[in-house]
């Protein structure tokens, strides 16, 4: 790409949300920094973080002023600090990226001419990812590859509702989206925990996805981090997050497909509800089963031993430590 066309392309904002990744900022700022791609506006967050991460992003910005830079005085969480962001930006296309992830120097560039090869019924761009540890060594990847790097299974594209309502399947740091889109929605739900499952329903419902067959970015795997935070005993945000998801998927539901696809979902929840002794959450889970009318004999068991407080957790426990151990 020549500094013509550069010049002819649409501006890019980048919105880097960081918290207590001292370790990791820099990294992730540099990946935007060196990009391939030249019209790129970078606002960076700090929400409220108790490590060094603001010194080391002001270090950062010595060499940069150009970055705008948020400090939130208090934890705001994902939604509300990237909506304070978005308020700023003056991209014609939004990537929301994590502190502790990092984007390969040509993902920008090469995102953009794909976006602009589409209609504007599209309004996510996803790709491949690559999974790093906290050394920034690959150690798998979203979508496993074969030795043409191009995924081995079929990725779902275009009209992604259905599919995002039954599996995780979209790596989320990997999304570029149009701003109109997040406009259009409002930016983030920031009565919830977490983003991005809200975003891809209230969003997918709407608009097409495409996917990318292509290894564009690094996901961190860190200790401690918000997926982990699944398996959280008692009082689980994330799950309440989740069953408000739910609910609203309910609402805009056309389909007979798209019923069931919830349920597997809502099921799916509703035990791990059960597991980490998040037992008002299964009932709420199971309410919205009754609606689907999908109560099916599993869930009238669990709701049993729900009702009751018959815990399962230290069994549950110790699956994790297995599970989470050999996870990708």
């Amino acid at each position: 790409m020549t500094p013509s066309d550069r010049r002819a392309y649409p501006p890019v904002t980048v919105i880097c949300l960081c918290y207590n990744h001292e370790r990791f900022v820099t990294e992730a700022l540099f990946s935007v920094i060196n990009q391939t791609y030249a019209a790129i506006e970078l606002i960076v967050v700090d929400d409220a973080s108790s490590d060094n991460s603001v010194a080391v992003i002001h270090a950062f910005l010595k060499e940069h002023p150009q970055v705008q830079f948020l400090v939130n005085e208090i934890n705001l969480g994902n939604c509300r600090s990237f909506n304070r962001a978005l308020l700023l930006a003056s991209g014609t296309y939004i990537i929301d990226l994590a502190a502790d992830d990092v984007l390969l120097d040509t993902r920008i560039e090469k995102q953009v001419s794909l976006f602009e090869t589409l209609d504007t019924r599209y309004g996510v761009i996803f790709s491949n990812a690559a999974y790093i540890n906290e050394r920034s060594i690959v150690v798998s990847h979203h979508y496993q590859t074969d030795t043409q790097g191009k995924s081995r299974k079929s990725i779902p594209s275009g009209d992604v509702y259905q599919q995002v309502l039954q599996q995780y399947f979209i790596c989320t740091p990997t999304m570029m989206m149009r701003k109109s889109v997040l406009e259009a929605l409002g930016g983030y739900d920031e009565s919830l925990s977490y983003e991005d499952f809200d975003f891809w329903v209230r969003s997918s419902r709407k608009y097409k996805y495409a996917y990318q067959d292509e290894i564009l970015t690094f996901k961190r795997k860190v200790k401690g981090s918000l997926s982990t935070k699944f398996y959280q005993l008692r009082q689980n945000k994330l799950l309440e997050s989740t069953l408000i998801v739910c609910q609203k998927a309910y609402k805009l539901n056309r389909t007979e497909g798209e019923r069931q696809a919830l349920a597997t979902n809502i099921r799916y929840h509703l035990r791990q509800s059960y597991y980490t002794k998040n037992y008002p959450l299964v009932s709420g889970y199971a309410a919205l089963l009754k609606e689907l009318s999908y109560i099916d004999f599993i869930t009238q068991v669990i709701l049993w031993l729900s009702t009751h407080k018959i815990s399962v957790w230290s069994l549950y426990k110790l699956y994790l430590r297995i599970f989470l151990k050999f996870r990708p």
